[in-house]
């Protein structure tokens, strides 16, 4: 780590993403930051070193291999983003053992399988519709809590096969995970909520096998094959698959929403031509990444980059930001801090990742963005935020709306 330079301190609450992201951009392609609990780490914000990064086989992102401070001991069990450093998933693996995972898991986002969910998420989003449809027309609605949340979770729990007994329960704990504010004991409890309601899930799912990827997984575990997942991986690739399919496609939408309830113009031009759903989905990528920044990664060894002239001494953390990387002024222009669906550069961002740890989920979100949006403004036209700042998450990981008070007919 570079001692030479004060780490920039993380605003946890992550109360201004973009502002932050001007601001670590300002100190250089990659700049010391400082995560709670005093963890130092790296912030990277340069689109081109982030690219080189998340190619590079000497950057992992298993702690129990990589991290120096995790092996010996120094990182606080409390510590409130252990969660993302404990997990045992192909989100934390490297190089075979990421492998691995990922093939176990990776069956459940094929194109194949996307594509039999269409008509479920159709029909999702139509039912939510018309509840919204029977509310009164002068009512202030949050579009968070009974839509943009919703229809990821309950299209997720298809997916993964869960038994409607627990989808409230499932509801109320995976929000949490993204916390980055949390008090220590705040998260340890949600850890072990979230866990509480994975073993439920898998429990339900060995009484009663169906059609569906926990239930696959669970095979692959039982069989014990040499390639199956232990029971701790099941766990943790469950709830991979859960924020993979979820709290990105949640994000979207709101950022999505918010973007077009503020400009009539572009609205009117993408309704006119529905074919331009998918451009407002990736300029709403570029521009809000539903991820704002990711972590962990560490430097397996000493790591100079040439272009840059940055070293990463061995075990650095390195946080990947990619809100600073879709707002880079060089690839998107002068207005990259604006939202345009028509801008050329929509589709060269990093907001889903890049190289072998590309979100699994990234085309499930895009199909149920597009569904989703089309359909709402096609039934409400007219809608309308019902506030002039709209609240953000409390995170420096996860980039939304806290809640979506809107107006549904002007």
């Amino acid at each position: 780590m570079d001692t030479q330079r004060c780490p920039y301190r993380l605003d946890t609450v992550g109360t201004d993403l973009p502002a932050e992201a001007v601001a670590l951009r300002a100190l250089g392609p990659a700049t010391p930051v400082e995560l709670p609990g005093g963890i130092p780490a790296w912030s990277v914000t340069d689109p081109a070193l982030i690219k080189r990064l998340l190619t590079d086989p000497r950057v992992s992102k298993d702690a129990q291999q990589h991290w120096p401070a995790y092996i010996d001991g120094e990182i606080a069990e409390d510590w409130p983003l252990r969660m993302w450093i404990d997990v045992r998933n192909a989100l934390t693996a490297y190089g075979p053992e990421h492998g691995r995972l990922r093939r176990l898991i990776s069956p459940a986002f094929t194109a194949r399988r996307i594509r039999v969910l269409t008509p479920e998420i159709e029909r999702i989003t139509a039912e939510l519709l018309d509840r919204l449809a029977d509310r009164p027309q002068d009512q202030i609605v949050d579009l968070r809590g009974e839509f943009t949340w919703v229809l990821p979770l309950m299209v997720v729990n298809t997916l993964l096969g869960v038994p409607e007994d627990l989808h409230d329960a499932f509801r109320a704990c995976i929000g949490r995970i993204f916390d980055t504010d949390a008090i220590p004991e705040e998260a340890v409890r949600n850890g072990e909520a979230v866990y509480l309601q994975l073993a439920n899930l898998v429990e339900a799912k060995r009484r009663t096998p169906g059609e569906d990827v926990t239930s696959a997984l669970i095979q692959a575990h039982d069989e014990e094959t040499g390639t199956g997942l232990t029971e701790r991986e099941l766990l943790d690739s469950l709830l991979l698959l859960i924020g993979a399919g979820h709290e990105t496609t949640v994000n979207l939408l709101g950022s999505a929403i918010i973007a077009l309830a503020a400009d009539a113009e572009q609205l009117d031009a993408v309704r006119k031509d529905p074919a331009r759903w998918a451009d407002v989905v990736e300029e709403t990528l570029r521009l809000r990444p539903p991820v704002s920044s990711i972590l962990p990664r560490f430097a397996v060894e000493e790591l100079h980059d040439e272009v840059t002239g940055i070293t990463f001494a061995r075990g650095d953390m390195l946080v990947i930001n990619f809100t600073a990387g879709g707002r880079d002024a060089a690839l998107h222009g002068s207005d990259a801090d604006g939202f345009d669906h028509t801008r050329e550069s929509r589709r060269e961002h990093l907001s889903f990742g890049h190289g072998t740890h590309y979100c699994l989920g990234a085309e499930l979100a895009r199909l149920e963005a597009r569904i989703a949006l089309a359909a709402l403004f096609d039934r409400f036209p007219q809608l309308a935020l019902a506030t002039a700042e709209v609240k953000p998450l409390e995170s420096f990981i996860s980039d939304g709306p806290r809640e979506l008070p809107v107006r549904l007919h002007g």
